[in-house]
């Protein structure tokens, strides 16, 4: 049963055995109880000493443990690592999962069949090189980390595209637009009684309502970019599947996706920017390697 001071780990347990092993880590605790530990062995009454110095030692770590401020350090400290692994190319397989978890079912089939696509293409891409195309390793093939690149690009656009439409259901231009009408002939109608303390209420309210109808249009345009952008992947990458079936000319296809990869530019600056509007954040930063992830968790129905 866990401590009742101890936060609850996502898994379920209590995170007690890593804040036990900070906290006994720390160097000058070390140094403190060895060095307590080798006097109370040369002490004239060992037996009784040393039992002592554990004691202590136990007392200190269960009061770091206790501490919530110190609790709080070792999470941070063990996030900073988690993000530098992502800067670094290191990704954890659950940041996909949970990306595609996040979205619908609709949106998770969507992404499944652009992936089987880039596999697809790489298969052909083995064969035209005379090599068994149901040998192709994902992690050592025709420019995976470039097709890794448009998938990560479209995986984050999904999301956008998720968060943008949950915004734009939470109300309508109409609702909007009404509010904002009615709110204003309120305040033609203060202007006229000559209500001060109305009237000053009522501007700030008819300046949140523009500022709502404002922000609904633009996420409705970005909602447009969006799904356009989303078109303009799935159309670029099955162009270059064909263009492999057509032409089996691999090394044509290779300078291709590096093309259309590098072409992605001001689409990954224009998802930063939506994600700063929708408060959403990538946990990673760098193109994770998706075409050699076990997604399985997630796409049950991939072949």
């Amino acid at each position: 049963m866990p401590l009742p001071f101890m936060p609850r780990r996502d898994d379920g347990r209590t995170g007690v055995r890593r804040y036990i092993r900070k906290a006994v880590r720390i160097p000058w605790n070390l140094l403190a109880f060895f060095g307590a530990l080798a006097g109370a062995a040369l002490s004239p009454w060992p037996d009784a000493m040393m039992p002592l110095v554990v004691a202590a030692e136990m007392a200190f770590v269960g009061g770091m443990v206790s501490m919530k401020r110190f609790r709080d350090a070792v999470d941070a400290e063990e996030a900073a690592k988690v993000r530098g692994q992502g800067s670094a190319g290191q990704v954890p397989e659950t940041a996909l999962t949970d990306m595609l978890a996040s979205v619908p079912r609709e949106a998770q089939l969507r992404f499944q069949a652009l992936r089987q696509r880039c596999r697809r293409m790489q298969q052909l891409a083995a064969g035209a090189r005379g090599k068994s195309p149901q040998l192709v390793d994902p992690t050592d093939d025709m420019n995976t980390s470039s097709l890794d690149r448009l998938l990560w690009i479209f995986l984050r656009l999904l999301v956008t595209q998720e968060s943008l439409r949950s915004f734009l259901r939470s109300t309508s231009e109409a609702m909007l637009t009404e509010r904002l009408a009615d709110l204003t002939g309120q305040l033609a109608k203060a202007k006229i009684d000559q209500d001060e303390r109305l009237t000053v209420s009522l501007t700030d309210s008819v300046a949140l309502a523009n500022l709502r109808l404002d922000n609904y249009k633009k996420a409705d345009k970005n909602a447009q970019f969006v799904m356009v952008e989303l078109d303009r992947i799935e159309s670029k990458i099955q162009t270059l599947t064909e263009m492999m079936v057509n032409r089996q000319d691999p090394d044509l296809l290779a300078s291709q996706v590096d093309q259309a990869a590098k072409s992605m530019t001001d689409t990954e600056t224009a998802i930063k920017e939506l994600q700063t509007i929708t408060g959403m954040a990538d946990q990673l930063t760098e193109p994770p390697p998706i075409l050699s992830s076990n997604l399985g968790g997630v796409l049950r129905d991939e072949a």
